[in-house]
């Protein structure tokens, strides 16, 4: 069989199709999920994976409608999964723990969800509330062999300024959402149904925008993920928006030395 011209290859080269170009970023979305109930954790994950996407988790030591807790032993292998994918991850505190109010006296009064102490009242020293956040990062190295990153987010965005402090102070700066970036997978669904928070977000999500949802909430009664997450990923990206975890968020990117 002879061989092709060069001219021959030529045009036969040209004939092949052209790969498509890569797509332009107009403007990115930082996605974050809060640990909650866990009922949509794999859902999460499988559907981040389809579309290539990056996102932070914000961690505390829930119940989960598995009947154990988000940061026991037998999450090992989902969190281990998760970091091997190469997402980011924060504290939020371990047992769930909303601020109050400052005391006079210097304290800060708490009300944690979850551990020894649930839904009871504490006064608490800025050093006890570091101490809080970073249970997570000890836990989360003792699941997966690397530390959180350097951030945290207050259960239910109730901070203060002592709170704040005491974050900077044991090296965690607050993490909270955009206004539009606020998923209301934590509202009642016959008042607010998936359909509604879809469009709401993509209608009004910008670039640099913090977006949070949920893996997982006891009272809504109609999930939002299933219905929501693999939409707004498509929507988004149709949009022209990219993601990326708050490591490469202007606020929270590390300084280089």
């Amino acid at each position: 069989m002879r061989s092709l011209s060069f001219v021959s290859l030529a045009l036969a080269l040209t004939s092949l199709p052209a790969q498509a170009a890569a797509p332009v970023c107009k403007g990115t979305i930082y996605l974050t999920f809060d640990t909650g109930s866990q009922s949509q954790a794999q859902l999460i994950a499988d559907v981040l994976n389809k579309y290539h996407v990056k996102a932070t988790f914000f961690l505390a030591n829930e119940k989960t409608t598995r009947g154990d807790y988000s940061l026991d032993p037998s999450w090992a292998a989902y969190w281990q999964a998760r970091v091997a994918e190469g997402h980011a991850f924060g504290t939020h505190t371990f047992d769930h723990v909303y601020w109050k109010k400052d005391l006079p006296n210097g304290l800060i009064q708490v009300k944690p969800q979850f551990g020894k102490e649930g839904g009871k009242l504490a006064a608490i020293t800025p050093e006890q509330f570091c101490t809080e956040l970073r249970r997570v990062d000890t836990r989360f190295q003792e699941l997966t062999g690397r530390l959180l990153d350097p951030f945290w987010r207050a259960p239910g965005g109730y901070t203060s300024p002592r709170t704040l402090a005491a974050g900077n102070t044991c090296g965690y700066r607050h993490a909270g959402w955009a206004p539009a970036g606020y998923s209301g997978d934590e509202l009642p669904s016959d008042k607010y149904p998936n359909a509604m928070l879809l469009k709401k977000a993509l209608a009004n999500l910008r670039s640099g925008d913090i977006f949070i949802a949920h893996m997982g909430i006891w009272s809504r009664k109609d999930a939002w993920a299933p219905a929501n997450l693999d939409a707004l990923l498509t929507g988004l990206q149709e949009k022209g928006f990219c993601f990326a975890t708050l490591r490469e968020h202007p606020d929270y990117v590390k300084k280089k030395d």
